[in-house]
């Protein structure tokens, strides 16, 4: 119907139509033989975005596209997610809510073009949920047998793994997910605490990793999560507090657990990000230091996540309070876990400015009584590329283990 329409107008244009003098239209198997030319060149073009997209090639972007109809977007759903069982309805209507919900929010932020949020994040979704936290993916470059590796299980010790995992960069979303999977899958971390997280994620974690209690901070846009390992940290009680005057929907995440028979606090936040916003992340913070000094003096205390800080913005404060210790500093500022934000290393942004801040922090409050958790070791993880040529995240976790003194 196109090449018809689009025949009529070149006709407009040449000044034909009924009136004599005209030349007669074109008969009928002319006609037919057009439309048949302008829809062979239609599926050869749908042919190179599908293989293009997919990484494919002709004859698989044909085929995937023949049995849709040659609808472009559901053959790339077949590729990417072959119906391994028919989807529960509600589960569609979830995916399909999540998606929307996301659009919005990258929209108001204008943070992306929409063009290649609705591209790529369609097909990524799908795929997403079929990436197996427990299976044996790999770093890529860093090919390590998780198993060999994996942190025996020793009511002396636990470890926890803070990340912000950049949630909103749609580029490389599945790669980027099975990468923090298998960081995960390979240190066996007690304690998760993970910022900039999205439904996808979400949906993944609760699907696959089942041998974590997974505890969102909230279910829209993005937010944060902790993560806990069943075998080794029994849940008390958990809440959100708000913060009341946030413009980026942040807000903190507290949940009371019994480790190895020690009480503690674990909470993590994101703080409000970018320079500009330093007066109300300054606010945010303070909201967390006192919820860390008002907890139980019998519970240990321990807040991590990405808190965009500058050292100029804590030296306003006059420091930490007495109480509250900053993790780095206690194990002697080790240069190796400096920086966490490092646009010099980190190539993801692809940013023309070049800095290194750390933005991720991990604070502790000992338990009155002292001494039953000490800190002891801090490390930078998600180093390595992939072999999509980008980092896990914009920013390096941090893996952090303590001594339980029994």
């Amino acid at each position: 119907m196109e090449a018809v329409a689009m025949g009529r107008r070149e006709e407009d244009k040449e000044g034909r139509g009924p009136q004599a003098g005209r030349e007669p239209p074109l008969p009928a198997e002319k006609v037919k033989e057009e439309n048949e030319l302008h829809l062979a060149k239609r599926r050869k073009v749908l042919c190179s975005e599908f293989a293009a997209i997919t990484s494919s090639d002709a004859a698989v972007a044909r085929s995937f596209l023949a049995d849709n109809d040659w609808h472009l977007q559901r053959a790339l759903n077949a590729y990417f997610e072959p119906p391994l069982e028919e989807e529960k309805e509600e589960d569609v209507d979830t995916c399909m809510v999540c998606r929307r919900a996301l659009m919005i929010f990258i929209v108001m932020s204008k943070r992306y073009l929409i063009t290649a949020y609705l591209v790529l994040l369609d097909i990524q979704v799908n795929s997403l949920f079929r990436i197996d936290l427990t299976g044996d993916a790999t770093t890529s470059n860093a090919d390590v047998n998780s198993a060999d590796l994996k942190q025996k299980e020793d009511d002396s010790s636990f470890s926890l793994i803070t990340w912000n995992i950049d949630g909103l960069d749609v580029g490389n979303l599945k790669e980027r997910a099975r990468g923090i999977c298998s960081y995960l899958a390979l240190y066996s971390p007690d304690v998760v605490f993970l910022q900039e997280v999205i439904q996808p994620h979400l949906r993944l974690l609760e699907m696959r990793a089942s041998s974590y209690t997974v505890i969102p901070g909230n279910i829209d846009g993005y937010f944060t999560v902790i993560m806990l390992k069943k075998s080794r940290v029994k849940i008390l009680k958990y809440e959100i507090i708000p913060f009341p005057s946030t413009s980026m929907m942040r807000n903190l995440l507290v949940v009371h657990v019994s480790i190895s028979g020690n009480e503690l606090c674990l909470m993590t936040s994101h703080l409000e990000s970018t320079k500009d916003h330093s007066k109300e992340r300054m606010k945010q913070l303070k909201i967390v230091l006192n919820k860390m000094q008002k907890e139980s003096e019998s519970t240990t205390v321990i807040f991590g996540g990405d808190t965009n800080l500058r050292d100029s913005e804590v030296a306003k404060l006059g420091s930490l309070p007495n109480n509250i210790m900053d993790i780095w500093e206690f194990l002697g500022r080790p240069q190796h876990c400096h920086y966490t934000w490092d646009t010099y290393s980190n190539t993801n942004l692809n940013a023309e400015y070049k800095c290194k801040l750390r933005f991720d922090r991990v604070y502790f409050r000992p338990a009155a009584d002292g001494g039953h958790i000490i800190p002891r070791s801090m490390d930078l993880i998600g180093l390595e590329k992939l072999d999509c040529g980008r980092f896990p995240s914009d920013h390096w976790g941090l893996l952090c283990k303590f001594d339980v003194i029994l």
